[in-house]
């Protein structure tokens, strides 16, 4: 029984150079991170854009991941008393990484990318594949998307949170529809009659779109315009205009609604329909 504790207590002592050196990350590590989260709400707070933001959530996670790394690194030194075995344990890591976690680490490359190149950031409007949406975070492995549309032809949210693997940025068509600013072109349509007045229902649609959407175009500079085709029932007129793209949907609702109440009142001008004639034949 003696010998027996003696063998425990022999192999206890051995343990307890690891149990402690895991206490010490571990401790390091909390404090570490209590200390980041208070300057990272501190920094936000301050925050007057989304550039700003996006900025402070990415460079606060590489330090995150950086530190946490390194005090691991330091405690494996410390353990080993030795590069060489670190050395061999990292080649031993890196092997089984590498083999079983090749899609995670293309997604390490990946979130790399986003941080130097920077093709979107926290609040970009974005389509990756098929997926649409707003940007609201980035990890090390996903893109964290606010869905637009989804299931519905519109430019209103979902509710649905997708979560995009980074692997994924390697794969798929990325467009970024709010990378210059904050404004996307969008577009409302009707069709008036051969026999309206075709330079009064375009100037209608101009109108109409400088009274909901003309600030917008004062800030980056671009016109509002109308443009027009022969369509078999009449002229399609088509009005181009910017807008924020928060509030794309009720811009275009509020212009095809005032358009629609005007041209109604005008006696010069007649929106067309599609007429279907049936004749009964006996």
């Amino acid at each position: 029984m003696f010998k027996g504790f003696i063998v425990f207590e022999n192999g206890f002592t051995r343990f307890v150079p690891i149990l402690e050196i895991i206490i010490i990350c571990i401790v390091l590590i909390a404090f570490f991170k209590f200390i980041l989260l208070f300057v990272k709400k501190r920094l936000l707070k301050r925050a007057k854009s989304k550039n700003h933001i996006s900025t402070i959530k990415i460079f606060s996670r590489m330090i995150n991941i950086t530190v946490t790394w390194v005090i691991i690194l330091f405690a494996f030194l410390s353990y080993f008393k030795s590069w060489a075995g670190i050395g061999v344990v990292a080649g031993l890591l890196t092997a089984a990484i590498g083999f079983a976690l090749q899609k995670p680490i293309t997604g390490i490359a990946a979130w790399i990318m986003i941080v130097i190149k920077r093709p979107f950031q926290v609040g970009d409007r974005i389509s990756i594949g098929t997926i649409k949406g707003d940007v609201y975070d980035l990890s090390l492995t996903h893109v964290y998307i606010d869905e637009v549309g989804g299931n519905i032809d519109s430019e209103q949210h979902s509710g649905r949170n997708v979560l995009i693997p980074n692997y994924k940025l390697f794969e798929e068509n990325i467009i970024n529809h709010t990378l210059l600013h904050d404004f996307v072109l969008d577009e409302v349509n009707y069709t008036v009659k051969y026999d309206s007045n075709l330079d009064r229902a375009m100037e209608i649609g101009c109108l109409v779109a400088k009274e909901f959407a003309g600030e917008y175009s004062k800030k980056i500079n671009n016109e509002i315009v109308s443009r027009v085709s022969m369509v078999e029932n009449g002229m399609k007129i088509k009005v181009l205009f910017f807008a924020p793209v928060q509030q794309l949907s009720k811009v275009r609702s509020d212009i095809t609604k005032k358009i629609y109440e005007l041209i109604s009142r005008d006696k010069n001008v007649a929106l067309a329909y599609n007429r279907l004639d049936i004749s009964m034949k006996k």
